[in-house]
């Protein structure tokens, strides 16, 4: 019923249309005189320009979106030039732009919307660009361009979306962190390592099973034609420089910071030449293995990208649940931003396997540290388990307060 009264609208609004120039052509054909006529002639103009907006398509309009880059990152300000085009050099008397954005895109910025009133006159090519001032992370949809035009008088009005599909995909932003290797506790005690981060992979110390993420040159071919079995080298230092990232995705106001200070530790990390893998937990349980390089490093900023706070439980209560794959050397690093007795109950499983254990309890700039806190970090260093505060802002030194620590 809607679609058939919004089909009959335009049409009545014809008729209204002729109605009205019937009326001044009655009024000047018995009143007559100059100003009748003259009044007929003047609405007579506007009139057909009002007919003709009626005739008009604005289906002939092509879009183009363009950005000036598609590498982002969180708190860039985005430049967006949106390029009309169309074939009839119709005069316009206005027109109401608007792009077709996820409302995610202006969740920083000081506008809501991208739209803008321009004057197209007789041109056939029309430019418009816009900025947004702080990018948030995330995915981003750029879907159609919608705009509408109308006559003098405001009795057509058009409207049309035209489809024009872009994706923009914000990185997380990063700061500089220090990186530092963190103790790891052997047969013999604890050790830290302070030597040369790389592996010595010419000298091969031992073999182990063979797990998702090693290389492939690591393989002990003999072994494996022996046994039939794959079965990976082991080599020197190897088991100071692996680390494990734990994102908790429970919802918080400091979310961002959290993504921001995990960027900013994988970026540190590889740059070192050390492995890294992750594991983020959320309504989706998300595990990359411990690996190093670029590449690697991409996957997991496409990852901290689109990654949202959508956890229906507590970090304590998944760890529970789940466990965590990753090697008994490797150093495990929890983001979050709440701590509690079950937490350290969880985590006290990891740091029984003979790896460094460190809860990063991410707070926002000028937040307290409470008393609760500080008795749960007590507790936590009972247990071996290091928890070091990091406030919003503050990331740099983070390795190197719990070296100290």
């Amino acid at each position: 019923m809607k679609k058939k009264l919004q089909l009959l609208k335009p049409i009545g609004k014809f008729l209204l249309l002729l109605v009205l120039i019937g009326v001044t052509f009655s009024y000047a054909m018995f009143q007559g005189g100059f100003v009748s006529w003259f009044l007929f002639y003047s609405f007579i103009p506007f009139a057909l320009y009002s007919v003709l907006i009626f005739l008009y398509p604005l289906s002939d309009f092509y879009v183009e979106r363009k950005f000036e880059t598609m590498d982002y990152k969180a708190g860039d300000e985005l430049k967006v030039t949106i390029t009309l085009a169309r074939k009839i050099p119709f005069p316009l008397f206005y027109m109401v732009l608007e792009d077709v954005v996820t409302d995610s895109v202006f969740h920083q910025s000081s506008f809501r919307k991208a739209k803008s009133m321009i004057y197209p006159g007789f041109r056939r090519h029309i430019k418009l660009t816009y900025y947004v001032d702080e990018l948030p992370r995330g995915e981003h949809i750029f879907s159609a361009v919608r705009f509408r035009t109308g006559d003098f008088f405001g009795v057509f009005e058009k409207e049309t979306t035209i489809d024009c599909h872009n994706k923009l995909l914000v990185y997380p932003s990063f700061v500089d962190v220090v990186y530092r290797p963190l103790e790891n506790r052997y047969d013999q005690g604890m050790t830290t390592s302070n030597v040369k981060i790389q592996k010595d992979t010419t000298m091969a110390t031992g073999i182990r099973e063979y797990q998702p993420g090693d290389r492939f040159s690591w393989i002990h071919w003999k072994t494996f034609a022996r046994t039939n079995e794959l079965m990976t080298k082991e080599f020197e230092e190897r088991q100071s420089h692996d680390v494990l990232i734990v994102l908790d995705r429970e919802y918080s106001s400091v979310f961002e910071p959290m993504v921001t200070f995990t960027a900013s530790m994988v970026r540190s990390i590889i740059k070192k030449g050390a492995q890294v893998g992750m594991v983020s937990i959320g309504e989706d349980h998300v595990s990359f293995p411990i690996r190093g390089g670029e590449a690697h490093q991409r996957q997991l900023y496409y990852h901290l990208a689109k990654v949202l706070p959508n956890s229906r439980f507590p970090l304590g209560k998944v760890l529970q649940g789940e466990g965590l794959n990753y090697s008994q050397s490797a150093s495990v690093l929890f983001v979050t931003s709440k701590i509690s007795k079950k937490m350290i109950l969880s985590i006290n499983n990891y740091a029984k396997r003979n790896s460094a254990v460190v809860i990063f309890l991410v707070k926002e700039r000028g937040d307290v540290y409470t008393a609760e806190e500080k008795s749960m970090k007590a507790y936590a260093a009972a247990r071996g388990i290091r928890v070091r505060v990091c406030f919003e802002g503050d990331f740099s030194s983070a390795f190197m307060e719990v070296k100290r620590a």
